[in-house]
């Protein structure tokens, strides 16, 4: 079983609350917008991390990290990228990979939106964790954890703070 930490547009913003539950995950995914690369430097001296950049981002943070991150967790096939879209309505750079060869779970940020959905069509779930960021218009700030144990994801909680 692996403990999974979700964040997603930090805009460079990092701070103990976060560190805190980056410290009890297994793992850290980053949907994008890191905004610093010292945001991901802090979450790689404490825990593994796998992460995409966003639209933000810059050189540096896209010379580390692919837009794209599709790997396997236990025995589940996951896509993390940045700008992703929704169910029924997905980014036009991505649609037609997904409805080709759909993941298990795909993870999307940039809206600021926590959502948490399945896309019955294509047997996935979906996840965008919203922003863990202080930039930006959304009025709380939010990031998931949960398990994935072989082919199982469970657990799913959500973690809020204000801004």
């Amino acid at each position: 079983m692996v403990k999974i930490l979700l964040l997603s547009d930090t805009h460079s913003y990092i701070d103990n609350d976060i560190l805190k539950y980056v410290k009890q995950a297994d793992e850290v995914w980053h949907a994008g917008d890191i905004g610093d690369i010292k945001v991901t430097d802090t979450i790689k001296k404490l825990k593994p991390l796998k992460a995409v950049y966003g639209n933000i981002d810059n050189t540096d943070i896209r010379k580390e990290f692919p837009e794209n991150n599709r790997f396997m967790c236990e025995d589940v096939d996951v896509w993390i990228t940045h700008i992703g879209g929704y169910p029924k309505a997905y980014n036009i750079r991505v649609r037609d990979d997904i409805r080709a060869n759909p993941p298990r779970l795909f993870i999307a940020g940039h809206s600021h939106i926590l959502k948490v959905m399945p896309d019955k069509k294509l047997n996935l779930l979906h996840m965008n964790p919203g922003a863990i960021g202080k930039h930006g218009f959304h009025k709380t700030r939010t990031m998931l954890r949960f398990t994935i144990d072989r082919s199982k994801i469970d657990n799913l909680e959500v973690i809020e703070f204000p801004k």
